[in-house]
């Protein structure tokens, strides 16, 4: 049975997390426990560009996981980092600006249900990550620095300097190369609590480092073993903790990935110095938004989280979009039109998956199953496949109940005539995210709103639109129960517009009118088969 599951296995076409999952394996050997990895400085909103790392490791870790192996699947928040910059989303603007170089664990929060300001940043992201399938195990930097955990990791920093200045100049040019004393390390007053301190001396022998405080004129000696107040400059901190956490797998952005970047630098600053080879990685792109020019900045707050993303993509959804593309490609999430466009992409994926919609060929089909089960919050497959409401008639079914969830999928339940109950929770989900898209996002044209029963047709109707519209009630929405689907619906319509002797455009345009009051609007075979009889006779009862 096992050897049939890897056959299987390996006749399905590659996904790149599972080839990634093969090269960490291949360049780190067999191993009891593999160690993945990704993290982030929490100074500001943590956002979608930046869940990319997230979700990119925890793809690689599932592949790992499917083939059989036990993974470590860490998530570092590097909270002892210094404060620079007052992100512009960020209320409180000018008491977090008295803050400035301090570690952002002093920051005050800037609402009372975090404890400083990293864990206001932090506390966002580790809500929103379960709900789509990723609970990773949470480093701390503040915490581990301040019990003294990588003092050894900071005293062959501070023995090996000299080194550590030479790899880093060796990557910079003749501009950029590191002039005069310089330190691995840096120190936060332990009076003013900044970073604006010099070194003054390092007696190796007592891991002992003197410093000096530019800010407030204090000098300290602090042991290295018991200081709190002292932390790596990143550039060596990230290898540092490479080795610390005996790290296999770490992918980057690709400006960390840039030849000479900070990849390369700390790939030998690794092995040179901490005895660790590099983690197996790849590169990842950035992601934009539409209609916003430029990479999104956590500093400058122009930025949407995965929050901001779940209103409008169920967990499956959002997983689906990074999931279906490589992490090296650059690409664009959209809040218009696309959204549509995307939901029907995922249905197809899951037809094909269930095999309800023929694939292809068997290479497309494996192809598909696979981003199916990779796009799924539970790493276990539904047996069945899920009843599938297209996210468009979702929409206008939700309009139609003048935003009412709950009527909405009463409404469903009826025109749908099969048992719903256990598909509530997933169709709920996603009547929500449309609801949210109409009311936030959706473009004008799109939206609409049923006239209220009994209204006094437009002023541009005549006596030949009112006819058109009688006829309308008479041969179709009178007997619309008789019409076994949607094709014989529209040949009704089609019908009822020579008999007018209108054109079929000019008939759709009299009836948007007389419902919503807009010249377009949804299909109107399927429109007029959403609604309820009595309601479409109540709005026309003027006519």
């Amino acid at each position: 049975m096992e050897q049939k599951a890897n056959n299987n296995r390996n006749m399905r076409p590659m996904h790149w997390a599972d080839e990634a999952a093969l090269r960490v394996i291949k360049e780190k050997g067999e191993k009891d426990l593999y160690t993945c990895a990704s993290g982030i400085t929490p100074s500001g909103t943590v956002h979608i560009g930046n869940f990319r790392e997230i979700i990119s490791v925890e793809l690689v870790v599932r592949a790992l996981r499917d083939m059989g192996k036990k993974v470590r699947f860490i998530y570092s928040w590097d909270d002892y980092d210094v404060f620079r910059k007052v992100p512009a989303n960020m209320p409180m603007q000018e008491e977090l600006a008295k803050y400035l170089r301090f570690p952002i664990t002093m920051v005050p929060s800037p609402s009372g249900e975090a404890k400083n300001y990293a864990r206001y940043n932090e506390l966002k992201v580790e809500h929103a990550l379960p709900l789509v399938g990723i609970e990773p195990e949470y480093l701390y930097q503040a915490e581990k620095y301040r019990a003294s955990e990588y003092a050894e990791g900071m005293r062959l920093a501070l023995e090996n300097k000299d080194e550590l200045k030479k790899i880093l100049d060796k990557f910079r040019d003749e501009d950029h190369k590191i002039e005069g004393e310089w330190w691995p390390v840096s120190v936060f007053c332990k009076i003013c609590n900044k970073d604006e301190t010099q070194i003054d001396d390092w007696d190796g022998g007592l891991n002992l480092l003197s410093y000096t405080c530019n800010a407030c004129g204090y000098k300290d000696t602090v042991d290295l073993r018991e200081s709190a107040v002292v932390k790596l400059l990143w550039r060596v901190d990230w290898p540092m903790r490479w080795a610390h956490e005996k790290v296999d797998f770490e992918p980057a952005g690709k400006e960390h990935h840039s030849p000479g970047g900070s990849f390369d630098t700390a790939r030998v600053i690794s092995k040179d110095v901490y005895d660790w080879d590099a983690p197996s990685s790849f590169k990842y792109d950035f992601i934009r938004l539409k209609g916003m020019s430029g990479k999104m900045s956590s500093s400058k707050g122009d930025v949407v989280d995965l929050s901001e993303l779940l209103k409008v993509y169920t967990p499956e959804l959002v997983r689906y979009i990074f999931v279906g593309t490589r992490p090296n490609t650059e690409f664009t999430i959209s809040f218009d039109l696309d959204v549509i466009k995307i939901y029907e992409d995922y249905d197809k994926t899951e037809r094909i998956a269930f095999k309800t919609e023929e694939a292809k060929d068997e290479v497309s089909y494996q192809k598909e199953r696979r981003i199916y089960e990779l796009s799924q919050v539970n790493t276990v497959m539904p047996n069945t496949a899920p009843y599938q409401v297209p996210f468009r008639h979702l929409c206008n079914l939700i309009q139609i109940a003048d935003g009412d969830i709950d009527k909405a999928l009463e409404d469903l339940s009826r025109s749908a005539n099969a048992p719903l109950a256990e598909q509530l929770p997933l169709l709920r989900s996603r009547a929500l995210c449309a609801k949210n898209w109409i009311d936030e996002y959706a473009p004008e044209e799109f939206c609409f709103r049923l006239r209220a029963p009994g209204s006094v047709a437009p002023a541009s109707f005549g006596e030949k639109e009112k006819a058109v519209v009688r006829a309308l009630k008479e041969n179709v929405i009178a007997k619309i129960e008789s019409f076994a689907d949607e094709k014989s619906c529209a040949q009704a319509i089609y019908d009822t517009a020579r008999e007018q002797g209108v054109e079929a455009r000019d008939l759709f345009k009299i009836s948007y009118n007389a419902l919503i009051g807009k010249d377009q609007g949804p299909r109107l075979a399927s429109f007029l088969m959403s609604i309820q009889k009595e309601k479409l006779l109540g709005i026309l009862s003027e006519y």
